[in-house]
């Protein structure tokens, strides 16, 4: 009441109050704010000094300097003042380097391992160590390396084992205070383990969609993660684990579509189907096959080799940015910012537009660069095109406005774009600067004319981590038209994988596997030079591979596996199921809409034979939101019906709930329909876990032609569900009648 402003000060510990008190004591013992404030910002201005840059106008200094704040705000230092943290398995431990030690969290590794890592290699070498430090006591206290560590605790909220990329990154750019050996031992250790589909990536070649949601996103970057590993194995001298990994990094290919020209999901031989390649599902993380199109950077050669050569790569990623910017599906908040189907508002576009690079055609490149640039960045309240994560939409900024950028963190070179600035300092730990000069930059003039490096003529259009840590300068010639600089063959830069080539594991090319009189099958494979073999399982034990030559005959319900050869090499051996369904019984109609995310394989997907797997986003089920499962079966004629079986999914961490009941009505002509029995539920909406039900109504041998199904929904979410209020689900798969 004296009018006295009121100061509080606020300590922060993940260890104790006790820890709390001494990191406050350390930190801030008084009460004089504008101390603080002085020496806050201070600390930014050094901070912020790192990169200096001069030109360009007043909104886009803005962008650039809020946008090199935001990659320094996470991770966060998580070890108090006197060396002590909470680590992951929940214990209080002294950091091995005691008070000197530090200890960090919030590692949103998915996001930042494409450029916010890369960063801090070039700007925080020192505290890159301290990451790596970090990971490797967490892998001690857990048995595993972060996927996205919080506050010593592991949320899996995100895929992929991207610990990997940024360790291996780390150590190709010479950042090494820290056991290699035991490095190496923790990322093995992580991608041998059977979580989240990696022991079917290990046997097949891929993870199958059936077994694992989001499984061909996990399969390409699993395969991201396996060559860090190769690459940081060569350097150590370990080769057999260098071989080892170099084969398992080239599995995207198992998942290429030469038909389509896309990475497709495959349940085990077979595509998963149908495949549209706008379509927003749960086979792609946060993208569609468009945004996944490129994810093999660090085999960009061998992708180039899949799609046809150079100007088919090139062809593809032009159609990436003119595409049409409509996606179908379900609606993916992620996906933002977009220029055709490239989306900078999330990760997996990030690094495309630099992929004309290594096609001999680096001014797409920077007309692509500047566009994003100037439209997805700005100095306004909107002015990401998407979430931060953790520093990463930022990160992409801070280097392209420099004029380069890391495609395939693991490798110690950078893709040169097109710089936003005149001139650009870097001032470096080692005490070295790194100037940029581009003179005559303008809105018009962003197209490189010349480069030199050093005083001398630099004409590739990538340039290494050592130039950069060394010191120099590098001046840009600019224009207002494109040029062929960086467009020879010899100055593109190269990411490959050139021994231990793989052949790509075959599959079903078209013919259905499940049908009801027989189908014919043909197989293909994504190198055309490979021999195909096939066998049929055998009861009897005796099997016998035969050559593939031509279409196949399938008449019966069998197991068929495949493989492919050349020059004395095998793929992985994959399994196709064929199902031929008896019955005659189809689905007539649908009286209600099932959701274009949840369709169990389309509109006989109800009654096809095959279940949905434990997992509701591997597509194996029928989703109906807010409405009732309602449908009417033509069983083919007139006959006797003893029984009608339907079997629900019930998640109610993720809004789903088995319905009321199961009612039945029966009819001869199809449109008069009459009461038949009904079946109630009898488990409650809230019943905790991943459920499934079979309710079936008897009908003693009534007889009729038709059957119509109703599932009668919740409707909306409980009262005391966290939907309240909201649309509920209804999950089926199969439907039988006996």
């Amino acid at each position: 009441n004296d009018g006295e402003p009121l100061v509080v000060t606020v300590g922060l510990s993940g260890t104790s109050i006790e820890g709390a008190r001494k990191n406050l004591e350390a930190e801030c013992a008084h009460f004089d704010f504008d101390k603080v404030k002085e020496e806050t910002q201070a600390k930014w201005t050094r901070q912020l000094a790192k990169i200096s840059v001069e030109g360009g106008n007043e909104a886009q200094k803005t962008a650039f300097y809020t946008a090199l704040y935001h990659t320094m705000i996470a991770p966060n230092l998580w070890s108090d003042v006197d060396g002590q943290y909470r680590g992951r398995d929940n214990r209080i431990h002294l950091h091995p380097a005691g008070k000197k030690g530090q200890m960090y969290t919030v590692f949103s590794l998915w996001d930042t391992y494409r450029a916010c890592n890369p960063l801090y290699t070039l700007l925080e070498p020192q505290r890159t160590n301290h990451f790596v430090q970090t990971f490797l006591l967490q892998y001690k206290e857990s048995g595993l390396l972060p996927v996205w560590e919080l506050a010593a605790n592991e949320t899996d909220c995100m895929i992929g084992n991207h610990a990997i990329p940024v360790i291996a990154d780390a150590w190709a750019k010479g950042i090494r205070d820290y056991n290699g050996n035991l490095a190496l031992e923790a990322m093995q250790k992580n991608v041998e383990s059977d979580r989240y589909g990696l022991k079917w990536y290990r046997e097949h070649g891929f993870v199958p969609s059936d077994k694992e949601p989001e499984s061909a996103s996990k399969t390409l970057e699993y395969a991201y993660d396996d060559w860090c590993i190769s690459q940081m194995a060569r350097s150590m001298g370990k080769n057999d684990v260098a071989e080892k990994y170099a084969r398992r990094a080239q599995s995207y290919k198992n998942l290429f579509d030469p038909g389509s020209g896309f990475f497709r999901a495959r349940r085990g031989g077979a595509w998963h189907s149908p495949f549209d390649p706008y379509e927003v599902n749960f086979n792609y993380t946060e993208a569609n096959a468009w945004q996944y199109r490129f994810a093999a950077p660090h085999d960009i050669s061998g992708m180039m080799q899949l799609l046809g050569g150079r100007e088919a790569l090139t062809a593809a990623i032009d159609s990436l940015f003119t595409a049409r910017s409509k996606t179908t599906g379900r609606d993916q908040a992620d996906i933002t910012g977009l220029i055709g189907q490239y989306v900078h508002g999330n990760e997996p576009s990030h690094h495309m537009a630099y992929l004309y690079n290594y096609v001999g055609q680096p001014w797409k490149t920077q007309q692509r660069v500047r566009q994003i640039m100037d439209n997805m960045y700005s100095d306004q309240p909107d002015g990401l095109s998407g979430n931060e994560d953790c520093g990463q939409m930022s990160a992409w900024l801070v280097f392209s406005a420099m004029g380069f950028y890391p495609v395939t963190p693991g490798k110690p070179e950078y893709a040169i774009g097109t710089p936003w600035f005149e001139k650009v300092v870097l001032q470096l730990d080692n005490g070295k600067t790194f100037t940029l000069k581009a003179p005559k930059l303008s809105a018009k003039n962003y197209y490189i004319e010349q480069v030199r490096y050093n005083g001398k003529d630099w004409r590739q259009s990538w340039i290494t981590h050592d130039m950069l840590t060394g010191g120099g300068e590098m001046e840009f010639s600019m224009s207002a038209k494109p040029g062929e600089w960086g467009a020879a063959p010899e100055n593109c830069p190269v990411s490959a994988i050139t021994d231990h080539k793989i052949v790509p594991a075959p599959f079903v090319k078209s013919g259905a596997t499940v049908f009801k009189d027989r189908s014919q099958v043909a197989l293909g494979c994504a190198d055309p030079e490979a021999k195909i073999r096939y066998m049929f399982a055998d009861i009897s034990g005796k099997v016998q591979w035969r050559a593939y030559s031509g279409p196949i005959t399938v008449d019966r319900s069998q197991r068929m596996f495949l493989n492919a050869e050349k020059d004395g090499e095998k793929s992985q051996t994959v399994l196709v199921e064929f199902k031929r369904v008896r019955s005659n019984m189809r689905v007539l109609r649908y009286q209600s809409s099932y959701s274009n995310q949840y369709t169990a394989g389309g509109e006989d997907g109800l009654v096809d034979g095959i279940r949905g797997g434990a997992d509701f986003r591997t597509g194996g089920w029928q989703g109906f939101e807010g409405q009732n499962l309602d449908l009417v079966l033509d069983l083919g004629k007139s006959q006797k019906i003893n029984r009608v079986r339907a079997n629900f999914l019930q998640d109610e961490n993720s809004w789903i709930f088995f319905p009321l009941k199961l009612q039945v009505e029966i009819s001869d002509d199809g449109q008069t329909f009459s009461p038949a029995g009904e079946s109630l539920n009898d488990v409650p909406p809230l019943e905790k876990g991943l459920l499934q039900k079979e309710l079936q109504v008897q009908l003693n041998g009534k007889k009729a032609r038709y059957i119509r199904v109703v599932g009668v929904s919740l409707g909306q979410c409980p009262v005391t569900h966290k939907g309240a209020g909201h649309p509920c689900w209804v999950f089926v798969d199969e439907l039988s009648v006996e």
